[in-house]
């Protein structure tokens, strides 16, 4: 069975997704995440003009040779733009296998090692009684786990909070990203971080109590010792993990953490291959794995990069907010589902313009995800509900020191 056909979709019901679409000389279809946030268009050039041209003709299930033909063969190796170029066409041919097999992608990989993937969801407020709302509105939608976010005086706009305000754009689909021709620009002061946040964790343990799973994102903010700082000022509050305290390219800088705080680190969001974890991981400097399979080059490495993990006691937590479509989603959550190091997975509901886009066997129910027994990875794209949403430009915001200086974000 060869590869007849691949077409990319770029639309836009809230947000902004690339998926790609795979058709076989049988008939058979599989879907590809490929969304870049914010670098849409880019990922979608690079598809539609040098890789799309190469797949026609393939056999269809030779998934590994046909990624490692598209990662070696193109010389300039990683970066985001690649790997999610490379994610798609991986996730459309296991797509297209299950279908093939008539069993969900999870059978494929062994089979299921639980009954379902416990998520966390992210909560968030401008002061303690919002975000304490927030929780509890979390926890009745069903989360057993909770991600907490919250501003901080004397910053006027911060990373992961909902309902703050914006200074342009339109806010969309419950992220970041804003609408518009150029970035919003937030700022940063990171001792007035430091000096806030443990304060927010007393209360909210102080309210919700000692068994809720508490997780939090400093979001590569922090300098090394500026991590093990907020680590150590966090243990009395027993955080499930805390996640990118630090830009993890500095890979020895996990070092520092690792010697002054027991905090449980989740790091790789960001990352896109898996050399970028092979320090991290051997060395035990990580807890968590947070590589997305759309970002990460698809199934086939994410799978490979979590029995590599396996052999450290190092878990998952792969990244799962809305910049992920539905298809990378459910890729993720069959991976997820046999693994037997599964962590934790991140999830962030996405609107219902975007399910009306991309119909899903996927399911939540009592805290825990399943991506559905449909063949494949149990999402099917509706292409005439896609086209009516076009690409509308979007970025995420840039990040400024009080004295002007870009700082990380």
């Amino acid at each position: 069975m060869n590869i007849a056909s691949a077409e990319v979709v770029l639309t836009s019901p809230s947000r902004n997704f690339v998926t790609l679409k795979v058709t076989t000389d049988e008939g058979v279809t599989g879907l590809g995440d490929a969304t870049l946030n914010g670098r849409e268009l880019a990922v979608a050039t690079y598809l539609s003009e040098h890789v799309v041209p190469l797949l026609p003709g393939r056999d269809a299930h030779r998934i590994e040779d046909t990624w490692q033909y598209l990662y070696r063969g193109a010389y300039w190796r990683r970066g985001p733009v690649t790997m999610a170029a490379i994610a798609a066409v991986d996730m459309a041919l296991w797509d297209i296998k299950g279908k093939v097999a008539g069993l969900p992608l999870y059978q494929l990989l062994g089979g299921a090692s639980r009954n379902g993937l416990l998520a966390y969801g992210h909560a968030s407020g401008t002061s303690l009684q919002s975000l304490s709302e927030s929780i509890h509105a979390h926890l009745e939608r069903g989360y057993r786990a909770i991600r907490v976010q919250t501003a901080v005086p004397g910053i006027n706009a911060l990373y992961g909070v909902a309902d703050q305000p914006q200074s342009s754009g339109e806010r969309y689909d419950y992220e970041p990203a804003g609408r518009g021709v150029r970035p919003v620009e937030e700022d940063w002061d990171t001792a007035a971080y430091l000096r806030h946040v443990p304060t927010v964790f007393e209360h909210v343990r102080q309210e919700f109590g000692p068994e809720l799973p508490l997780l939090h994102d400093a979001h590569h903010r922090l300098r090394p010792i500026e991590a093990a700082t907020l680590g150590k000022r966090l243990e009395p509050y027993d955080l499930f993990w805390l996640e990118d305290c630090t830009p993890a390219e500095n890979q020895q800088g996990l070092r520092l953490v690792r010697q002054h705080t027991t905090t449980p680190l989740a790091i790789g969001e960001v990352f896109n291959t898996g050399w970028d974890y092979q320090q991290l991981i051997s060395e035990q400097l990580i807890d968590y794995v947070r590589a997305a399979a759309t970002h990460f080059g698809g199934v086939t490495p994410l799978r490979k990069v979590m029995d590599f993990a396996a052999a450290f006691q190092i878990r998952s937590g792969f990244h799962g907010p809305t910049d992920v479509s539905p298809v990378g989603l459910a890729a993720q959550l069959h991976v997820g589902l046999a693994i037997h190091n599964f962590g934790i997975q991140e999830y962030m509901e996405h609107s219902a313009a975007t399910n009306n886009v991309f119909h899903q066997s996927m399911t939540f129910k009592d805290g825990y995800l399943h991506p559905g027994d449909n063949p494949g990875l149990g999402v099917e794209l509706d292409e005439e509900a896609a086209a009516g949403f076009s690409y509308q430009p979007a970025y995420l915001p840039v990040t400024r020191l009080r004295d002007g200086t870009i700082h990380d974000w």
